[in-house]
């Protein structure tokens, strides 16, 4: 039996994990959160993988607020990077396989056409960069890791742009929402259903692997989409970003290719707005 330890499990993708934790009965799963395991403080890390001695160590524990890490620079960067080296090592000193969750912000958006993995990084923000840094440190500790670049991540758990959409149309009755912003939404089930795929094919195909829902929309679209299929009559006006300043510049095109995990996982991937109509009909 495979034991899993999954890290951040009261985000939405662990959450996402825990449901569909009981679909594998040949796995047993440890799930922690931040007062159980921080993984910014290394001996404690190294004191719990000492303890449970995990086959794999699914890392979705991170400092998301992207606005917020351009003055909580510090503590995005030991979330995102210190806490990624330091599970690293403890990896490697119990021969565990690590799958650390990273995003499509490594990128700077200035491609008209889908990220590959071997695209070169460039962060335009310090939620991006600390996120980069966490993968360089993973790469240059560990062999047996997977890396898993995704973006505009939403589910029925936890903060995302869906539900505050959704919070939103009770308030108003139209919304303004940025067009020109560009990417693909990714249901966090979908995503920890493809997690636990890899841990069950068993293979060492290791690497950075990118993984969203397929198609591209904007954040308007998006936007759109919800109150469509919610059945809400919200009305949604398109702006430009430079019409909304944030403290955090976002990649104006960040949309990633899928083609390697597929060929991987001898699997197709959902279209984003087939997932949107099964999370929005669950809640």
């Amino acid at each position: 039996m495979k034991k899993i330890l999954v890290t951040g499990s009261l985000g939405q993708l662990g959450r996402c994990l825990q449901d569909k934790a009981n679909q594998h009965a040949d796995f047993e799963f440890k799930f922690v959160d931040k007062d159980e395991l921080d993984i910014c403080h290394a001996e404690q890390v190294a004191r719990f993988f000492k303890e449970y001695k995990p086959d794999f160590c699914i890392n979705t524990a991170a400092y998301t607020a992207v606005d917020k890490a351009e003055e909580d620079t510090q503590k995005a960067f030991d979330v995102n990077a210190k806490g990624p080296k330091n599970l690293a090592e403890s990896c490697l000193e119990h021969n565990t396989v690590l799958i650390h969750i990273s995003t499509d912000f490594v990128f700077d958006g200035q491609k008209a056409t889908p990220y590959t993995e071997t695209d070169h990084p460039n962060p335009i923000s310090v939620y991006g960069d600390t996120k980069l840094k966490g993968e360089i440190e993973i790469q240059k500790t560990l062999k047996k890791y997977f890396i898993i670049r995704t973006s505009w991540l939403y589910s029925e758990h936890g903060y995302n742009f869906m539900k505050t959409m959704l919070r939103l149309a009770k308030e108003r009755d139209e919304i303004s929402v940025v067009d020109d912003q560009i990417g693909t939404p990714t249901y966090a089930g979908d995503l920890a259903g493809v997690i636990l795929e890899i841990i069950a094919f068993d293979k060492d195909n290791y690497g950075i692997y990118h993984y969203s829902n397929e198609g591209t929309v904007s954040w308007f679209d998006f936007a759109k989409a919800i109150f469509e299929v919610s059945k809400l009559s919200t009305k949604v006006l398109p702006i430009k970003t430079k019409s909304y300043p944030t403290p955090a510049k976002r990649p104006k095109y960040s949309a990633l290719d899928k083609t390697k995990i597929k060929d991987f996982l001898k699997k197709d991937i959902v279209f984003w707005r087939d997932s949107l109509n099964k999370v929005l009909t669950k809640i």
